[in-house]
Formats: structure tokens, sequence, C-alpha cells
């Protein structure tokens, strides 16, 4: 199925667009398209993932081979991720892309890249229509499918014994197939349903509606600087004390912890990936991010180091060859990497395969917040739609 064909059903969200690009290396070093979002409330997110990219990039080359990545900023824009997918498929020549944090920026643009016959390995956006019936051959995730994340949530708040929740997400493809996992997985009662604008910051009538459901529990799906809102709000509304609230690792990220910092204390996270996981890649990882850029990772900054190591790999394998589509594509399922996350395989659709842990935000022995994992929900975990694929 022509992946172009589902594009037309995300809209457009228009904010700021920026470019920014790393130095060329030598002249036939693999060029690599990075389309990410890097401004904006939600720009962290894309700062991560290509920090967390190039921190596996040594002496200019992945997996010994030489690499230039040209890193162009899509604004939270699916237009802007459409055009820069051009120009890199025409002016540039590009085989292989990255970066893609939005499945609405994803929706646009994956589809022009995947059908022109070049490869996309995502660090993030993980949509359910591309998982199913909608997979491509040359379509890779390496993140998570946005359903399945969600999903383990669900399952967090069934273990935690809560048995009617209020669920709220934006109103895109990613906010619905977070409510839609969600749902998948919570055992109890669903008290009140609620679809936020992608851009919004104030979230009055949503905690009124929310007070007013009398739930025992709330699911909020709210990425980036829009979770850092909601939490505020949350607490200002004198609702943290009173309604406890179940989320996913996108809605409190290292960065949101650090931003809300005591309005955290508590909350139940589910995630496939946090700090303390007990693996050589993760610890070296980890040090590696802290020593770099000085700040604490986020799961963005890991998936895209994951991303790059599985390229890397593909590349060593290949002897650099991209034009060769089909070699390029079974070497990348080889899953010959070990990732920040522990065990990892791609499934039937080319989506994760691994683990989903409960974390919660707790108060260390030096006094500072952090997200500590405390068990594994559910094991080696794949996703929904695998099924319906086929190539």
């Amino acid at each position: 199925m022509k992946m172009a064909a589902i594009a037309a059903g995300f809209s457009a969200f228009a904010m700021a667009a920026g470019l920014t690009s790393l130095p060329a290396q030598a002249a036939e070093a693999v060029k690599i398209g990075m389309i990410t979002t890097l401004s904006g409330p939600a720009g962290y997110l894309g700062q991560d993932i290509r920090d967390g990219f190039n921190l596996a990039i040594e002496e200019g080359k992945l997996g010994g081979v030489p690499v230039e990545i040209l890193v162009e900023d899509d604004g939270l824009k699916p237009g802007n991720g459409r055009q820069i997918a051009d120009r890199f498929l025409t002016d540039e020549g590009i085989k292989l892309f990255t970066g893609i944090v939005f499945s609405n920026v994803a929706g646009a643009t994956v589809p022009e890249i995947v059908d022109a016959g070049a490869i996309f390995v995502s660090p993030n956006a993980g949509p359910s229509e591309f998982a199913g019936k909608g997979c491509h051959p040359n379509y890779f995730v390496l993140s998570w499918l946005t359903d399945t994340m969600q999903g383990s949530a669900g399952q967090n708040a069934s273990d935690l014994g809560y048995k009617k929740a209020f669920v709220l997400a934006p109103n895109y493809q990613a906010g619905k197939d977070a409510i839609t996992g969600f749902k998948r997985y919570f055992k109890g009662d669903i008290a009140g349903e609620i679809y936020t604008r992608l851009d919004q910051t104030d979230f009055a009538a949503e905690m009124a509606q929310i007070r007013a459901a009398e739930p025992d529990v709330v699911f909020q799906f709210q990425p980036g600087g829009l979770g850092i809102a909601f939490l505020r709000q949350y607490q200002q509304a004198g609702l943290l004390g009173t309604i406890p609230m179940v989320i996913s690792e996108p809605s409190m990220d290292h960065a949101i912890l650090k931003a809300v910092g005591d309005a955290a204390e508590g909350l139940n996270v589910s995630g496939a990936w946090n700090t303390d996981l007990d693996n050589d890649t993760n610890r070296e990882f980890v040090a590696k991010f802290e020593q770099a850029y000085e700040r604490t990772p986020t799961m963005y900054a890991a998936q895209g180091y994951d991303t790059a190591l599985a390229i890397a790999s593909a590349l060593k394998h290949t002897d650099g060859n991209v034009e060769d589509t089909e070699g390029f594509r079974q070497a990348l399922l080889k899953t010959d990497f070990e990732t920040t996350r522990g065990d990892f395989h791609f499934g039937p659709n080319q989506h994760p395969v691994q683990d989903w842990y409960a974390m919660q935000v707790v108060r260390g022995e030096d006094g500072e917040l952090k997200l500590e994992t405390r068990k594994k929900l559910l094991e080696q975990h794949g996703d929904p739609f695998a099924a319906d694929c086929s190539y």
C-alpha cells in the first residue's frame, strides 16, 4: 500500500521553522537527512534526539563509515517537513532519513520519503497508521508505537488498582492513539474523555471537567511544554493531592521533571527507558551524555542514540552502501546492536518488541527528585497492529 494515500488525512499546525546543520565530512560521506522539531515549546524534544544521535558518531563516522548529518527544523509544521524531505531527496540525493518527533509531521513526510525509494528510521514518532495495513518495507521505528507507549500507562493504572479514569490528550493522531492505547490495557471504566488543542496552554476548562467527573485517576498525554503547563495547572487547581495521575514517559520525561519540581513527586509513570536501566549501553550513554551536554538525558536523547547505533550497524554491514535499499533493510533487520533499553528486536512490521517498565517520581538520598524504575510491566511486548502488516 502506498503510504502517500494515508498522508492526506493529517492536519498541519503552523509554527515557526528554522535551520541547522552539522559540518560536512569527507566528500564520500553518507548523507543522512534529519528532519526534526527544534523550535517552539516542544523544541527540546528534537534537540535531544539530535544530541543523542550525534553522541554516537565517532570521529565523523557511524559503523566506521564517514557520515554527513543534514539537520533541519520542521517547526512542528507538516508542510515544512514535506518540503524539507523534497529538497533533501531532489537536491541532496539523500537515501537515509531520521529525526521526526511528531506524528502529524510524520504523516505528511514519511510517505514522501519511502515512496521515493529512501529509508526512514524513526527515533520517536510512531503513528498507528504506519504499523498495520499502512506499513512499508522502507519504514523502521526505533522508539515505540504511540498506542503501545500509552498502553503501558493503562496497564500500570490497572496494576495499581484504579477503577475509574478520566483521559485527555491533544487532538492529533498521536493523541488519539494515546487514548486508544490507554483504554486497550486499562481494565476499569472511563469517566470522561477530552481532546485538547496541540498548542493549548490553558487547561482551566479541563480541570473543571475532571473535578466534576470525580474519577479515581487521571491519564493525560501532553508531551513537552504542554505537559509542563498541564501539571502546573493541575497542582494549582488543587487536584494533585486529591486525584492521582498515571502517565507515560512523554508526559514526565527528565526535562519536564526538572521544570515542574515538587509538583511531580509521587507520580506514577511508565515507559521503555530510564536513566537507571541496568545495562552497559545505557550506563555508557548516560555518562557520555551528561559529560558532553551537562544535563540529564531524556527518553528522546536515548532514542536518538539508539537510532544512530542501529544505522551504524547497518552501515557497517553494507560498507556504507545505502543505494542498495534491500541490502540496507536486511542489515537493519539483523538488529546487530545493543540499545539503551536492553533486549530489543523488530517485529514483523519493523516496530519494536521490547520491555516496558513502571516508574515513579521519588526523592533520592540527595533530596533531589528522580524517576525511579520500580518493576517490569510488560516483557518483550510488540504492538496490536503487526499482524495486519504485509509487504
